[in-house]
């Protein structure tokens, strides 16, 4: 028993916590996602921030928006649109009451709200917003429920920015189709819920979306991303178990972007 109990505890508390230290990041509100990676990059919080630099840019990010940051993690990317964009009217949510009690304490927001980001409309916003982005957690979720909440606390012309998983148009038989399945699900992902790009559009559409723009990163970060953790790896002579969830991570970006099955990518929109 206590040997298990000794196991519990090296564990991740929350299935989406992530120990920022092992990706390269050792600030006290670090970064957590995937990262977009080119030859220009130098770190692992670079990469971050310019996975984050991408999404503020196709959102056309002003310093006057009013911004909601979904699934904002340890808070990194709520220190980045104040810095970089000045935001000055900021709220987010992220379900990890760790992070939410770490940014309350290291970060003035107008609100951080400890809340699924599905259920907005459970939230008593004062005000709807101008933008609405979710760096690199969307796709743990049902795109029609995703599209449904941010569409709720939207203001008209308001802009939303997220990344998701789009399959390729590669058509799969049936075995392919149960080991991609089994995949995703070791990634948090539905596979039901992810659409080509077709019908992405369509499903963006009918939600009462226009001006939609759909970019490809698979390279620059499932790739990017797999490249990364091989070369820390290598550097790694200990075992640890949240190192093991990162580099399981990594595998599968890997797998996704050999296959080409699974693409990743940026969505912009604005509320119709």
């Amino acid at each position: 028993m206590k040997w298990l109990q000794a196991i519990q505890n090296k564990l991740p508390q929350h299935k989406y916590a992530i120990n920022a230290k092992l990706l390269g990041d050792d600030r006290e509100c670090a970064w957590t996602n995937l990262g977009y990676w080119n030859d220009a990059t130098s770190s692992y919080p670079m990469a971050c921030e310019q996975l984050a630099e991408h999404l503020a840019q196709a959102v056309q990010l002003q310093p006057q928006d009013r911004v909601l940051d979904l699934g904002c993690g340890q808070g990194a990317s709520l220190k980045y649109w104040r810095e970089h964009y000045q935001i000055q009217d900021l709220e987010a949510v992220e379900l990890q009451q760790d992070c939410v009690d770490k940014i309350n304490k290291h970060i003035q927001l107008k609100a951080i709200h400890c809340q699924s980001f599905l259920n907005l409309k459970q939230i008593p916003f004062p005000n709807q917003f101008d933008v609405v982005m979710c760096i690199d957690a969307a796709y743990h979720s049902d795109l029609n429920v995703f599209l449904n909440a941010a569409h709720s606390v939207l203001k008209s012309n308001g802009r939303l920015g997220f990344h998701y998983l789009m399959f390729s148009d590669q058509s799969l038989s049936a075995k392919q189709k149960i080991k991609y399945a089994w995949l995703l699900k070791a990634a948090d992902v539905t596979w039901e819920h992810l659409k080509n790009e077709q019908q992405l559009l369509q499903t963006l559409t009918q939600h009462g979306w226009s001006n939609i723009v759909i970019q490809d990163f698979s390279a620059s970060v499932l790739n990017g991303f797999a490249e990364y953790i091989e070369i820390q790896k290598m550097k790694k002579k200990s075992f640890d178990l949240e190192q093991l969830k990162i580099e399981m991570t990594a595998k599968l970006c890997r797998k996704f972007y050999q296959d080409g099955l699974v693409r990743y990518i940026q969505v912009s929109a604005t509320k119709k």
